[in-house]
């Protein structure tokens, strides 16, 4: 009981930070009513999965007025749920439970394979070749197609926020955690190569926000301190972008999300303002509409005595404004951003502890302030405004991380369900609908 006891306070306190895609609102900003632990976009952001006190559900995101729910389990207090694009196949860990993964099928309601872990389960990321569990102090990278723990990252730095990202892009596949608890370092890490590539020195302060692009060679990072959002090139760690969220003092962002052109950047935090950034450079006015600009002739100024200015000052010069921006309905609740095409129309989307999903428009060539269009309901009420251990079910048996690892895949078959939903979608989709298909991993009592 002092164990569990520990691993939900862990998971509870860990959360207060901001985090990259990922919410746990089991927490005081969070609201009552709602009982949202978790809300989370996919991969491609074409569905939503929200983890409550009572279950979890994924809703689809194909239309701006309705808001479908594909899928309810209320089972048990779910507080991580990951789906793997749009495929069938969902990673989830209940707030009972908080040291145990479960792999599941949820159209067939079976239970793929299920991992116990030494610690509280702090995040879960997934792309089509691997799974990564993020402890405390390690993260465990699993080859997703059968479970096997292919790597082990022993002695992070203390990331209580469970903060990590993993490329969406399986052939970019890169892994980015803290390489710090007291600087804003990046360790980016090969996940197909199993080697760390490089550490990137993103900011003075620790991180609190991460996210790949989803073509994998672009990074994004944002600090404890919340004012400064950058963008790195993976490969080199050079800087290529830099945006200023505000200049307000401990502001907590919540996520960062890159659209899926990876021409727009959005950011949340606690504050009212989701800003929207884009990535490209800025074009030189002509001369004399510079000149009758008291900006223009300023910003000319601050750039001719940038050898005995101080770097702060001509940094702050230098880095791009908010693109556009919405003004939510609320502050000093947890939230998580994302920008995608909905009914051939760019879109940004906000989940929040308040249990409600809202849907702004995003004008891609004048930016400004965007407009609501539609405010859903994630309760399924109606709107009201338009080294773990493998146990049971995994054919594989691993000690405790301290321990040596043994695997038995006795048949591959198995895992069907889990190669089939990790290959590239065919012209056709998926088939994870098809009840002929993916038989699940039977149990094993040895």
């Amino acid at each position: 009981m002092q164990n569990l006891a520990r691993n939900v306070d862990v998971l509870t306190q860990g959360f207060k930070y901001g985090i990259s895609g990922l919410m746990n609102l089991a927490s005081q900003t969070s609201d009552p009513q709602s009982g949202v632990f978790f809300v989370n976009f996919n991969q491609d952001c074409t569905s939503l999965a929200v983890g409550t006190k009572s279950g979890h559900k994924i809703f689809s995101l194909n239309s701006v007025d309705h808001l479908e729910k594909i899928y309810e389990n209320d089972s048990e207090d779910i507080c991580i749920v990951e789906r793997l694009f749009s495929s069938s196949l969902v990673a989830v860990v209940s707030l009972s439970s908080p040291r145990k993964l479960k792999v599941c099928h949820f159209r067939k309601g079976t239970e793929i394979c299920n991992y116990s872990y030494s610690n509280t389960i702090l995040a879960v990321k997934l792309n089509r070749a691997r799974l990564v569990v993020c402890l405390e102090e390690s993260l465990y990278i699993h080859n997703i197609r059968d479970m096997k723990v292919l790597h082990t990252i022993r002695d992070t730095p203390p990331n209580l926020a469970g903060l990590c990202t993993l490329s969406i892009n399986s052939d970019s596949c890169y892994l980015a955690y803290p390489g710090s608890n007291t600087i804003g370092e990046v360790q980016i890490f090969d996940a197909i190569n199993l080697q760390a590539k490089t550490m990137i020195p993103a900011h003075d302060s620790p991180l609190a926000a991460l996210a790949f692009n989803p073509s994998g060679n672009k990074v994004a990072t944002a600090s404890e301190k919340g004012t400064v959002i950058r963008v790195f090139h993976v490969h080199d760690g050079a800087k290529l972008f830099e945006f200023r969220r505000g200049v307000k003092r401990c502001v907590s962002i919540s996520s960062l999300a890159f659209s899926m052109d990876s021409l727009f950047l959005c950011c949340s935090s606690n504050t009212e303002t989701v800003h929207v950034f884009k990535l490209e450079e800025p074009k030189e006015a002509p001369a004399s509409e510079e000149v009758q600009s008291w900006m223009g002739f300023f910003t000319k100024a601050v750039s001719a005595s940038a050898n005995y200015l101080p770097s702060q000052v001509t940094d702050v010069f230098n880095q791009g404004r908010a693109f556009a921006s919405v003004h939510l309905p609320f502050q000093g609740l947890r939230n998580v951003c994302a920008i995608t095409t909905i009914q051939k129309v760019l879109r940004l989307l906000v989940a929040s502890a308040d249990g409600y999903l809202y849907v702004y428009n995003l004008d891609m060539v004048e930016g400004g302030d965007c407009t609501l269009l539609k405010q859903h309901r994630l309760d399924g009420k109606p709107d009201e405004i338009d080294g773990p251990t493998v146990s049971t079910t995994a054919s594989a048996t691993v000690e405790t991380p301290a321990a040596a690892q043994t695997v038995q895949n006795t048949d591959s078959e198995k895992f069907h369900e889990m190669v089939a939903a990790t290959e590239s979608p065919p012209k056709g989709g998926f088939r994870l609908d098809d009840d002929t298909e993916f038989p699940p991993v039977t149990q094993r009592t040895d």
